[in-house]
């Protein structure tokens, strides 16, 4: 449904981005990607919400070092994404979120991620004041970064059976961000809204995607 096409950040870094949806919606959302790349479902996601009337973009965070990976989800996809991602700066990935955000100006604009995409957003909603809203699905890396204050409103979500990131982390970051929204999914594995994972699961997607677009729908005005 979309095309790939080239961004440049505010460093000159020429990378690509997956964009799609109606060229003139009103609001616009950024999709930070796994450690798989801009993927056939990192696509789908992409194409799924600009069916509710978002223009979405993508943007390939591993153009840093690799263009056009495109990694599946065995342990060596896993291993090389890890490997792929090591080397790559918070500041980096800002500019080109940032890049991607810019593309979809002047529609208000949120951001969503998965995985390492959901400390991104957080990233996003943190260190940058180009969205409106952020939304973090198993982001690992927030508890890390939680005493950092979001410059817009956040919406987090975990599965409780997550075994990378502990519930004892996700509690923390709720003591320290009662404003913020965070969703636990009992039965839910890390993983738990991408379909080519075994550990998909449907109920916990469904739900979180609700929360999602109920939550952008607020907060993109």
């Amino acid at each position: 449904m979309g095309e790939m096409i080239d961004l440049t950040a505010s460093c000159g870094h020429i990378f690509q981005a997956y964009l799609t949806g109606d060229p003139h919606a009103l609001r616009g959302i950024v999709v930070a990607q796994e450690i798989f790349g801009v993927n056939r479902h990192i696509r789908r996601v992409c194409d799924e919400l600009a069916g509710y009337g978002y223009q979405v973009i993508a943007p390939a965070l591993f153009d840093r070092v690799e263009r056009g990976v495109e990694l599946g989800y065995t342990a060596a996809d896993i291993a090389r994404g890890l490997k792929l991602r090591e080397p790559i700066e918070e500041a980096a990935v800002l500019r080109d979120i940032e890049a991607a955000a810019a593309k979809l100006a002047p529609r208000p604009t949120g951001i969503i991620g998965y995985c390492w995409g959901g400390t991104i957003a957080w990233l996003g909603a943190t260190r940058s004041k180009a969205f409106k809203a952020a939304i973090g699905w198993y982001g690992g890396g927030i508890r890390a970064a939680q005493d950092t204050r979001p410059n817009c409103p956040v919406q987090l979500h975990f599965g409780a059976e997550d075994k990378s990131i502990p519930l004892a982390d996700v509690a923390a970051i709720r003591q320290r961000h009662p404003e913020i929204p965070v969703y636990v999914y009992d039965g839910a594995e890390h993983g738990f809204g991408c379909e080519e994972r075994p550990s998909f699961n449907p109920r916990a997607n469904e739900i979180a995607l609700h929360r999602s677009l109920a939550f952008f729908a607020e907060h993109l005005t």
